[in-house]
């Protein structure tokens, strides 16, 4: 029943101990505590900072990406109708010749296109082969196997398509 009603002597010295550990505590742990935890915020502001700046980055670089892509599937619909016109016309010239001379140029020019066709097929198969080779060789040298490494990969790409622009 004491610990219901307690003494005023008890009372009096768990208010000295009380105000005593608040002092202390006041005094030493406090701004120590208040500290960490102003440099601990101040860490993290940063840390989102730099993950926003690293978002931008990224969009931007993609938005360049995506610009490349179009200008090289524009490319590539222009080359078609170029070799498309080019077949016609041979094919109007060749008419105009006599029969047996028609079907000669004809077979000629036929093969000639799918030779070309091939060549530029095999040549733009090794180009894609060795850009994907050295996408793929850069991205094997680097050891990402921890958290330090990986942020260096990626402020080093981060650079490298930065230094492009």
């Amino acid at each position: 029943m004491e610990l219901f009603t307690p003494e005023f002597g008890l009372v009096f010295w768990m208010f000295i101990a009380f105000g005593c550990l608040y002092f202390i505590l006041a005094k030493y742990a406090w701004p120590f505590i208040i500290k960490s935890m102003e440099e601990r915020a101040e860490l993290i502001d940063k840390g989102v900072a730099y993950a926003q700046e690293a978002k931008s980055q990224l969009d931007n670089a993609r938005a360049e990406a995506d610009k490349v892509i179009a200008e090289a599937r524009h490319q590539q619909a222009e080359i078609l109708r170029e070799a498309a016109k080019m077949r016609n016309q041979m094919v109007e010239n060749a008419k105009g010749e006599a029969a047996a001379e028609a079907k000669k140029v004809s077979e000629t020019a036929l093969a000639s296109i799918e030779h070309a066709r091939k060549e530029s097929e095999k040549q733009l198969r090794q180009e894609v082969g060795e850009i994907a080779l050295q996408i793929a060789e850069k991205i094997l040298r680097q050891d990402v196997s921890n958290d330090q490494a990986q942020r260096d990969l990626v402020d080093r790409y981060l650079n490298e398509v930065q230094t492009k622009n």
